[in-house]
């Protein structure tokens, strides 16, 4: 499977943006997806996970309460909807994907066998 990450920018504290993952194949609906990060000078991290069926999601402490994971199967897309943005979030925004059908959310870069090419988000103060 391919990913395609986009959406995103340069917005302000406090701002929104949504980050959509777009996916090749007919399969999508079979994978769990992850969206990771990395900020300049750090090593990736884990951001949010939804599982294939989309009936478990998970979120890093940093974020949960400001951001949410969504899939559209029928768009073959994942979603991160990123409110509420602060400085300390800009990072490369990578999405991934694990073919494992798992029952729990994958929150490990290890488990996760596809990624996309990441896309920019920068928070100003």
């Amino acid at each position: 499977v391919q990913l395609q990450a986009s959406g995103g920018g340069l917005v302000q504290a406090g701002g929104s943006l949504r980050l959509s993952c777009a996916a090749s194949g007919r399969t999508f609906s079979s994978y769990g997806m992850g969206w990771f990060r990395q900020a300049p000078g750090k090593e990736r991290e884990f951001v949010a996970a939804i599982t294939w069926s989309g009936r478990s999601t998970s979120y890093a402490d940093s974020v949960k309460g400001r951001f949410t994971i969504s899939r559209d199967n029928a768009k073959n897309t994942v979603y991160l909807q990123m409110n509420n943005l602060k400085p300390n979030d800009t990072a490369v925004y990578y999405c991934a994907a694990d073919s494992n059908r798992r029952t729990i959310v994958a929150r490990d870069e290890y488990e996760y066998e596809y990624w996309g090419q990441g896309t920019q988000v920068t928070v100003s103060s």
